[in-house]
This record gives structure tokens, sequence and C-alpha cells, in this order.
């Protein structure tokens, strides 16, 4: 792979900060402050990895990377909201912002808000369709360096993240952190502003959002369909414009657009069920429907009618609700 370095003495226009950044990465696009910074960055885009974590076995690019990231097993910068810890002071004060709910950076399609610029940058390429990111063994491109980076552990079956209560091995940290808060956590520090509802992660929190707004940020870049989930952009994609491959089950040669959904399809053939319940002897062959019925064995109820404020254990109840409640104030 050959690199090339652009240089513009005057280009102060850059989405990051007010800071020029006159050195252009010609792989991927992205723009630095100094030389230096993009030689370091350079080295994202090879395919060595000589520096090892000796913690857990991550590999870097390079030994300052590498330092970075031992941060993250020393606990030094560790968020007292959500317990993650953090490379570096910048970045936590970064992520706490996450808990705070103030966002500063607005998309100019869409209207959504952002805690941070490189989140507008990297949200900015759904609308664009740019992917700089490209595994060069199956050629799938990604919108930001880590999604590829987690990637191609996917080649690799590396699965360096583990979890110290149940031994359950992840690709990346940010799955770990999630199923840490779901698994092995009751607590739901991530609150709905609309309505209520309270969730374990920030990402159940920005999906579920989406409900309460217009805001569909997925957009096909083949029509003008636009989608406010990005599983149904990608069944879109497929579907209308054989972009992408199907899962096909063998045994009866149905199709499936979602990986999930057919998972779940061939465990019902093979009559397996392995999601169980803790509380009485009932199975289930997905993780949301033990969720659900889980609630049952519970006080918790939280799915919230957005009008009057009414919590209900069973999601199926909040629309029923929600008609009367519109019909009440419709009559008056």
């Amino acid at each position: 792979m050959t690199f090339e370095v652009k240089f513009e003495a005057d280009n102060n226009d850059h989405p990051h900060d007010d800071e020029p950044r006159p050195y252009l990465c010609t792989v991927c696009n992205e723009w630095f402050t100094t030389k230096g910074s993009l030689d370091v960055h350079k080295q994202i885009h090879s395919t060595e990895k000589l520096y090892a974590c000796s913690q857990c076995e991550k590999c870097f690019h390079t030994e300052q990377y590498l330092k970075i990231h031992t941060n993250v097993h020393s606990s030094e910068y560790k968020c007292t909201e959500c317990e993650k810890c953090l490379s570096n002071n910048r970045d936590l004060a970064r992520h706490r912002r996450s808990h705070s709910g103030v966002k500063l950076f607005q998309c100019t399609v869409c209207g959504n808000w952002f805690s941070t610029s490189d989140n507008l940058v990297r949200h900015s390429r759904i609308h664009s369709g740019e992917r700089p990111y490209k595994c060069e063994l199956c050629g799938k491109a990604f919108i930001q360096s880590g999604s590829l980076n987690a990637h191609m552990r996917v080649h690799t079956g590396d699965k360096p993240y583990k979890c110290s209560q149940c031994d359950k091995t992840f690709r990346t940290s940010s799955r770990l952190q999630s199923h840490k808060q779901c698994v092995h956590s009751n607590a739901t520090p991530y609150v709905c502003h609309y309505c209520g509802n309270m969730f374990k992660s920030s990402g159940d929190l920005k999906r579920h959002v989406r409900v309460h707004s217009d805001a569909k940020p997925h957009s096909c870049t083949h029509c003008s369909e636009r989608f406010r989930w990005h599983a149904k952009l990608k069944s879109h994609l497929l579907k209308s414009h054989n972009e992408g491959t199907w899962s096909i089950c063998h045994i009866c040669q149905k199709k499936f657009s979602e990986n999930a959904t057919f998972k779940a399809h061939i465990l019902r053939h093979e009559g397996v069920q392995p999601y169980v319940c803790s509380e009485c002897p009932k199975q289930y062959y997905t993780a949301s429907a033990l969720k659900y019925h889980a609630l049952k064995h519970s006080n918790l109820k939280p799915f919230c009618c957005g009008l009057c404020g009414k919590y209900f254990k069973d999601k199926q109840y909040v629309p029923k609700h929600f008609k009367r409640c519109s019909a009440k104030l419709g009559r008056r």
C-alpha cells in the first residue's frame, strides 16, 4: 500500500475543530495537524501489529498506541457512572458527555446532535455513503477504523476480551462492557427524557429515542429511501438492489436478510431453545423473548405511554393504551 502527503498551507476548513489540519492521508481522506501525526496514522493502514498487550494480548501498530491502551487495564481513567475504563483523561471527559446529555454538534442533514465532533464526522458518512476503511481479505468496507479492526478478528477468530464473571469472550471491549451491563448488572442508568423509560446501555437509549422522532439517519445510496434502523437499510439494499448476501436455510431453503433472524430460524428447526428462565422451566429461542418473559417474575415496568406516563410490563399493551389516550385527548 502506497501513501502520499498532500499539504495545503491555508486549508482551515475541517469539521473536527478550529485548528488547521493541512496534512491529508490519501488512503482514508483524514486530515492531521502535523506531519508526525500523519506518519503515526499511516501505520493504521498497515496489516502489521507488532506491539502486543501482555494482559489481554491485543496488538497495536505502534508502541504509543500500546502505552495508551495499557491505561484501560489500570482503571486510572474510569467512568464513575458506568465503570467503563478509558485510555486517557481527554477520552474520559468526552465519554462523560454521553451521561450528561450535552450534545454540541449537529448534523446538517438529519438534525441529530452528537456529543463529540468525531462522532458527528463518523455519522455524516451514513449520509454520504463513504466507507474509507476496507478489509483487504474480503473487501468489506467500514465507516470507521475501529470497526475494521474489530472485523479483522472475524478472519482471525481472535476474541481478546474475557468476562471475569462467566469467562465468555468477545471481539471488542464495547461488546464485553455491554455484556456485563446487560447480563451481570441490573443497573439502568440511561433515561429517556421523552417517556422516562430506562435502559442499560447508551446504545439501547439511542435506538429507543428514534421512536419519539421522525429522524431516519440511514439513507440508501441507490434510491431516495431512508430508514430509522441500520438493519432495515441492510434488508432494503439486499431485497431491492441485490447488494449483500442472503442467509439461506439448508433445511427449508428459506432466505433471510438479517443474521439474527436466520440463527433463530435454524434453532427452531433443531428444536433447541438455549435461553432458559432462571425462575421457571420456560425456554426460548431468542434472548429478547427471554428478556420479556423475565419481566413477569419482577416488579419492573419498563414500557411507558408517552402521553399519560403509565408504565407496563409488556410492550404490546403500550400501543393500545396510547391509542386510547390519544382518543381521550382528541375528544377534549
